[in-house]
């Protein structure tokens, strides 16, 4: 099927998951750490401290995420979604009206398991079980919504910084997250799956068969994707997280700064489509070998770069491998391990991810009270990323003799 009749026909599962990915924004680092100031200031948090009130919430999200992603597999999306995007309402209205530093990590953890967790988790588990053939192509429309979040909230959240107060702007955030419950419902009136259990259009995995999660976590291909599979959630949190400090060492204002996410989501657009495309006709296992290896060249720039056009030329790298990572990974393990049970391994795929976006706001964060300067710290990332591309590509180019032949 050509790509205009596969959008025309499937246009409506599409968009639910584009609203889906859009929404998840809410709770993703690059618009919570639009307000890191206004936070820090209002509340007397150091980089440190901030960064570890931030680290607790989202590691208790992705402790939480382990037994909540699963229920995507019990629960069809049209019931779970809207349901998770109230939840998501009420998360955006905690953030806008708390006054206590010590709730902090609740408000933190509200936001990150509803928005970053189980919004995006929902999404991307809904493509990869209701398209088999087209998977790639599915999963890289549906996480157009996210980059349209990207691009559009951090500069347009950042200049109404400037004229209303940071509360009033979570208020928004919240009304916004609540339309698109209508929107969700209308859109899934007639979902794709139409059993009361996701159990249709299931494709087996390695050695022909089904994988439960146990399983999948028992198998050395998991553990070896996991180096791969935190290093963008961990170093890019980090890099979002720390933008107003990082804008501030870079000697930029903050508005210049998030004027150059517009790049960096085009070239994530372009490279999320390119990698759906190529999947559905090259296959994943000889795709995402080499999809961290822009973002080891993306830290190197950050860390030795100056001016406006280092940074640029850093987003542009990082973006190649942010877009690939909207669609490969995702891809990947309903690939290897079949989809009977994807919503569940992806759960746990998904909590490694926002664990690693734990890490990276502490870690760096204990870096800079510690003396350690950013760019110390990303030409150390940019190695890591080096050395888990490394152990990818063997393990993967391993694993892929088990697929079955049609794989």
């Amino acid at each position: 099927m050509d790509t205009f009749s596969f959008l025309r026909l499937n246009a409506r599962w599409l968009a639910a998951g584009a609203l889906l990915t859009f929404m998840s924004s809410f709770g993703q680092t690059f618009f919570i750490s639009i307000f890191a100031g206004e936070i820090r200031s209002e509340f007397g948090l150091s980089h440190g401290e901030w960064g570890s009130v931030y680290a607790l919430g989202t590691l208790a999200s992705a402790v939480v995420m382990v037994w909540s992603g699963g229920l995507t597999d019990r629960f069809r999306v049209r019931t779970l979604g809207p349901v998770i995007l109230a939840c998501l309402v009420c998360a955006c209205a905690f953030m806008a009206s708390n006054n206590s530093a010590w709730l902090l990590p609740a408000v933190i953890f509200a936001l990150r398991i509803t928005g970053q967790g189980m919004t995006s988790h929902i999404a991307v588990v809904a493509m990869a079980r209701w398209f088999t053939a087209a998977r790639g192509r599915a999963l890289s429309v549906a996480a157009l919504g996210f980059s349209f979040g990207e691009a559009v909230l951090p500069l347009l959240f950042v200049a109404l910084l400037t004229v209303y107060d940071w509360r009033l702007l979570w208020v928004a955030a919240a009304l916004v997250a609540l339309l698109g419950i209508p929107v969700l419902i209308g859109l899934l009136r007639e979902e794709r799956t139409p059993q009361s259990m996701a159990q249709s259009f299931q494709s087996v995995g390695m050695n022909g068969r089904h994988w439960t999660r146990n399983q999948a976590m028992s198998h050395w291909l998991f553990w070896v994707m996991v180096p791969s599979i935190l290093g963008p959630s961990t170093f890019g949190t980090a890099l979002m997280f720390h933008q107003v400090h990082f804008s501030e060492i870079k000697e930029i204002s903050h508005l210049t700064f998030v004027a150059m996410f517009p790049l960096y989501t085009a070239v994530s657009i372009f490279s999320m489509v390119f990698s759906g495309w190529a999947l559905d006709r090259i296959g994943t296992p000889r795709l995402i070998v080499f999809m961290y290896l822009p973002a080891a060249l993306a830290f190197l720039v950050f860390g030795l770069g100056q001016g406006t056009g280092g940074l640029l030329l850093g987003f542009a790298l990082f973006g190649l491998t942010s877009g690939a990572n909207s669609t490969l990974p995702n891809a990947f393990w309903a690939e290897f391990y079949g989809t009977s049970s994807i919503g569940s391994i992806k759960a746990m795929a998904a909590a490694v991810m926002v664990l690693g976006s734990a890490i990276g706001p502490g870690l760096t964060g204990w870096g800079i009270d510690a003396g350690i300067s950013l760019e110390t710290q990303y030409i150390a990332v940019a190695f890591y990323f080096l050395c888990s591309s490394t152990l990818l590509f063997f393990g993967v180019r391993k694993a892929a003799t088990l697929l079955p032949a049609a794989a």
